[in-house]
């Protein structure tokens, strides 16, 4: 499926849910599918959407938390992988858009091309609720288990190398006040 396809099905359940991207090809397509305050885009912080997300499943369990994140970033922190599955927030739904390469630096080829399986080392670290679609009806299914059942979820998405370059804000503290704002924080 393509993978802005995949981001666009995601977009359109969105109500309220607190939403974090992986750098790159993620932050471009949640924006391109539709930007909204509480969108929060990682910029400098390559695999750390899973963290970020835990991080904020845990300060807001009220509410879901939704990450968008690149199978190559979520290579680069397993051990993230494995605090979700420890801390098992029942509010996190975590989607990997498993395209099989690092897009953003020119497409050079990753472990998921080559056997490594997200949803057999999510299952492994803990995360009961792991599994992969190829098609948008099946992703559709899952994201709408994913956003309305506990999880912790995870949802691998293969997708094709194809991506938006649809810049979100990158303004770091431009974010962080827009974020806040959106959950009502008091600015520091």
């Amino acid at each position: 499926m393509d993978s802005i396809d995949a981001v666009r099905a995601l977009r359109e359940r969105l109500t309220d849910e607190l939403l974090v991207t992986s750098l790159g090809t993620p932050s471009y397509l949640v924006n391109a599918a539709g930007d909204r305050p509480l969108n929060f885009y990682l910029w400098a912080a390559m695999g750390m959407a899973s963290s970020t997300g835990l991080g904020l499943a845990i300060a807001q369990p009220k509410r879901r938390v939704v990450v968008v994140d690149g199978d190559g970033a979520a290579l680069m922190n397993l051990g993230g992988m494995v605090t979700v599955a420890s801390r098992a927030p029942a509010n996190l739904l975590w989607v990997i858009l498993e395209n099989t390469v690092f897009l953003e630096t020119g497409g050079q080829p990753i472990a998921t091309g080559r056997g490594a399986d997200l949803v057999q080392l999510a299952r492994g670290a803990g995360i009961a609720r792991a599994e992969r679609v190829i098609s948008l009806d099946g992703l559709g299914a899952l994201l709408d288990a994913g956003l309305s059942e506990p999880g912790p979820t995870l949802v691998v998405a293969r997708v094709g190398q194809d991506g938006s370059k649809e810049f979100p804000i990158v303004d770091p503290i431009r974010l962080k006040h827009r974020f806040r704002d959106a959950l009502g924080l008091p600015v520091r």
